[in-house]
């Protein structure tokens, strides 16, 4: 169970620094929102973002491709230096050989949905996949509120996992802040995205410790 420190929400012009503070505040896994204008209302990075972070920093590199046709992308994205690639499952392309194309790359594998999206549509790729990714907002821009129909959807989709002999953690992305974590690490969240929730509070550091405290303290509880 983790934090993963969103750049969206770093001082890209001081990139190098933010990254430096996130390893010192104990962040183990950097978080890419790569956008296309189309799928999503908004363009950020490439994979030339990717392989710069990639090049001063060990961090798991976990890059979310919110793009039409992410297939074109995979090559290139993977020899940026990402260790984890998610995909959505509202993408018009056959999901599942996408996610096999990703594995056949030496590359994690991630699903995501979208807020409106029934957490049913997963349940035919978690074979091929490595993680989950539930957007608690409509992908696009930061800084907006957490959706509470979207972590409904975390105990459902923890339900099915269980039913399987894996082990995949359920990552959550969009609003996330120190003052809603309670609600979506009870709903069943291993991996929480943060970005302004973290790089814009007044103690970052303090609140990825406060955050770890409690994923720590629920995987004592819990024993997962």
């Amino acid at each position: 169970m983790e934090v993963a420190g969103s750049l969206l929400g770093a001082n890209l012009l001081n990139l190098e620094e933010d990254v430096r503070l996130a390893e010192k505040w104990g962040i183990k896994i950097l978080h890419f929102d790569q956008m296309d204008g189309h799928f999503v209302p908004n363009i950020a990075f490439g994979p030339a973002f990717v392989a710069a972070v990639r090049s001063i920093t060990t961090c798991f590199l976990d890059v979310h491709l919110m793009l039409d046709n992410p297939r074109t992308y995979l090559e290139d994205y993977v020899k940026a230096g990402a260790d984890s690639l998610t995909i959505h499952a509202e993408i018009q392309d056959d999901v599942l050989s996408v996610l096999r194309e990703i594995h056949a790359r030496n590359c994690k594998t991630c699903i995501s949905i979208n807020p409106e999206t029934d957490p049913a549509v997963i349940e035919p790729y978690l074979s091929e996949c490595d993680m989950v990714l539930v957007m608690l907002v409509q992908p696009g821009f930061g800084g907006q509120e957490a959706r509470a129909d979207c972590i409904k959807k975390l105990p459902v989709l923890r339900k099915m996992i269980d039913q399987l002999d894996r082990r995949i953690p359920i990552e959550v992305d969009g609003g996330v802040k120190l003052q809603n974590i309670h609600p979506i690490l009870d709903a069943g969240a291993d991996i929480l995205v943060m970005g302004t929730g973290l790089y814009g509070a007044e103690d970052p550091e303090g609140v990825v410790r406060e955050v770890k405290g409690e994923l720590d303290a629920r995987i004592a509880r819990l024993g997962r």
